[in-house]
């Protein structure tokens, strides 16, 4: 009798933009927790997937692809500044993501498995995973962070927050809380909330 392979137990991590999300999953990582990051996902299928690529332009009104790749700082312009359009990419983009998430985690051998995603609660991601972590971190580092890693002017971060949910609303939501700013250590709270994941939920 083939022994039926028990489903994998997962933790959301969200965010906001710049509060150090993948740094947080990386420490995981280093525990041998795996981690599935919706953003490059879903850059992967916007720019390989023919349909998407096709409806993606539509929903623009005009072609984005015009050197082969997805001009993505013309995609926020328009989406960032209009809530309908960027409902409409999400839409389209979210459900492939989740798709290959749930592809992705059953190949994946450890106690448990992590997808992190900056709008996981908008984008109804929060129904696929077991708990959620929240990482936070002040406003002025997160703009720091994101200034110093993407070519964004202060007002287009800003822009982006203001389409995502605020801190409060998330961590109403969440689990758990991991507090991200320079003065925190983030690696007790990781292996505390690995631990409990391990000791409660008799995963693994």
């Amino acid at each position: 009798m083939v022994k039926e392979k028990k489903a994998v137990y997962k933790l959301g991590i969200t965010g906001g933009i710049g509060s150090g999300k993948t740094s947080v999953c990386r420490v995981f990582n280093v525990l041998g927790i795996p981690f599935f990051s919706t953003d490059p996902e879903a850059r992967k299928i916007m720019e390989s997937d023919p349909e998407i690529i096709k409806r993606i332009n539509s929903i623009a009104g005009k072609n984005l692809y015009t050197n082969g790749s997805l001009d993505r700082t013309a995609l926020a312009s328009i989406i960032f500044n209009n809530n309908s359009l960027l409902k409409k990419v999400n839409t389209l983009v979210h459900p492939l993501v989740f798709e290959n998430f749930e592809k992705w985690q059953k190949e994946q051998d450890a106690p448990y498995v992590i997808m992190e995603a900056a709008i996981l609660f908008e984008s109804g991601a929060s129904k696929l995973v077991d708990k959620v972590a929240t990482v936070v971190a002040p406003l002025e580092e997160r703009l720091d962070r994101v200034i110093q890693r993407n070519n964004l002017t202060r007002e287009q971060i800003l822009e982006r927050i203001r389409n995502q949910m605020d801190d409060e609303s998330r961590i109403k939501l969440s689990d758990y809380v991991i507090h991200n700013s320079e003065n925190d250590m983030i690696i007790p709270a990781i292996l505390k909330i690995h631990e409990d994941i391990l000791k409660n939920n008799k995963v693994g």
